[in-house]
Formats: structure tokens, C-alpha cells, sequence
């Protein structure tokens, strides 16, 4: 059963995460421009929610790939390369994400909260990929999170079997958004607006687990995201006023602290 439920979540994560890179690319834009609606050759995108859920590849290039590879040479060679788009398909993505979803369901085991983890996996891996390409959290992914993080949490807490305290959970939300938006208003340049807003999800997740894994996750983002900076300092990469993404290492954190919590609920 254990093994199975591993397996199943691996599954899900990889599945998923063949739809970051479309996402990603759409949403990975500077601020005050609009969401791009085709790909990098053209085509509109089309599909599900409006073409936003979709492989890398969107219809029009499978098409035109599709017709390159059927007409052929005398040597049975293409006549010409099939076509390429910027975020060209991988698997790197569903790699990621599946490994996150395989962690998750190995330290939480079959609690109603993994189903929440599992929902909310894809999100953070597309947030972390966005971040890092333009450093930005957009606000259509981050307040959803949050609201979507309490609301669900609320509902694995009515399930027999669950491990952690909404109440709780709510208290972290606000006490890490909170911790952010302060820090944010010390040092704007240091600390975006979006960190503060995806803050409250992770508050929000870790504290349902209690107070000492909330500290652990959010200390784990700070010191992977210091680790990082002075690292880039010391190879000359940049410099300490260098803006880098955090989210990244928030999500990374938070994953840690999921995975800790998780644990020593099983443990007990």
C-alpha cells in the first residue's frame, strides 16, 4: 500500500508537471505586459481553459512538425528540420515535480493532507520556474494558492485520520505573510510584493504541522536563499545588492518543513 501510494503520487507529479512549460512560458512575462497568447512561432494557443493546459508543444507546431516529417528526401531524410519553439518540450519539469509528489507522499503517507500537497505541487514547481525566468510571483497564482491552501486544509481537517491543526494553519498563513510584508516594507528592493503574497500559502501549510515546523520551513527558504546569494558573491556572479528570485527557496523550504512535519506525525 505504501509502495503503491508513492507510485500513484510519482504518477500524478509526472503528469502534471507536462503542463509547467506551456504555463510557465505564458505567465513568464515582465510587469504590465499581458500573458502571451501563442507560442513563440505564432500559433494561438488553444485547448482546455482557454489553451492554457496543454504540453510544451502547442497544436499548430505539432502540425507543422507533423507535415516536415512526412515529406521525404530520396534518403528517406527530412527536407527540412521540424519546427521549434522556445520552450521546447521536456521532461525536466515532470521530473521535478513527480520527485516533489514522490517526497510528499513518502513523509506524509495516506493522511487526507497529501491529497492537498498533491494538488498544490504543480502550482509551486510553475511558480519556482516563473520566478526564476523574470523574477516574478504573479498574483494569479499566488492569492488563489493561498485561498486554496486554507480552504483545502479545512477540509482535510473534517476527515478522519488527518495530522495537523487547522487552526493553526490559518495562524501560520497570517504570522508568515505577515513576517514577510514587514520585511518587505524595510527593504522593498530586497524583498517583492509576491513573496509576501505566496508567504501565506506557505505559512499556511507549515503551520498546519505546528509551530516548530513552521520555523524550520521558513528558516530552511531563508538560509537555502542566503546560501545561494553569498555563494553567487563569492564566484563573482554577482554582486550584494544583486536582486535574486526567492520564491525558489521559500518553496524549497516549505517543502523540507512538509517533509519534516509529515514525518514526525508518523513517527508519533
Amino acid at each position: 500500500m505504501y509502495v503503491t501510494l508513492i507510485a500513484a503520487a510519482a504518477l500524478w507529479g509526472a503528469a502534471t508537471g507536462l503542463l509547467v512549460p506551456r504555463a510557465a512560458y505564458r505567465l513568464a512575462v515582465e510587469p504590465g505586459e499581458p500573458w502571451r497568447a501563442a507560442c513563440p512561432s505564432g500559433h494561438p494557443f488553444t485547448g482546455p481553459a482557454r489553451g492554457w493546459l496543454g504540453t510544451a508543444r502547442c497544436s499548430g507546431c505539432a502540425e507543422v512538425v507533423g507535415a516536415a516529417a512526412s515529406v521525404r528526401n530520396p534518403a528517406g531524410a527530412p527536407d527540412r528540420p521540424p519546427a521549434r519553439t522556445a520552450y521546447a518540450h521536456t521532461v525536466r519539469h515532470a521530473l521535478v515535480t513527480s520527485l516533489a509528489c514522490a517526497l510528499l507522499a513518502a513523509g506524509t503517507g495516506a493522511r487526507p493532507e497529501l491529497a492537498v500537497w498533491l494538488v498544490l505541487a504543480p502550482f509551486a514547481v510553475l511558480l519556482t520556474v516563473v520566478d526564476r525566468r523574470v523574477h516574478r510571483l504573479p498574483d494569479v497564482l499566488t492569492l488563489p494558492l493561498a485561498a486554496a491552501t486554507a480552504a483545502l486544509l479545512g477540509l482535510a481537517a473534517l476527515l478522519p485520520g488527518d495530522g495537523g491543526s487547522w487552526p493553526t494553519a490559518l495562524l501560520g498563513g497570517v504570522a508568515l505573510g505577515g513576517g514577510y510584508f514587514l520585511l518587505f516594507l524595510i527593504n522593498p528592493n530586497g524583498m517583492g510584493f509576491g513573496d509576501v503574497k505566496l508567504a501565506i500559502a506557505l505559512g499556511t501549510a507549515l503551520a498546519w504541522y505546528g509551530w516548530p515546523v513552521f520555523f524550520a520551513g521558513a528558516f530552511a527558504g531563508f538560509l537555502l536563499g542566503a546560501v545561494y546569494g553569498v555563494g553567487l558573491v563569492i564566484l563573482r556572479r554577482a554582486g550584494r545588492k544583486t536582486a535574486i528570485p526567492f520564491g525558489p527557496f521559500m518553496i524549497t523550504g516549505a517543502l523540507a518543513g512538509l517533509l519534516l512535519g509529515g514525518l514526525a506525525v508518523s513517527a508519533v
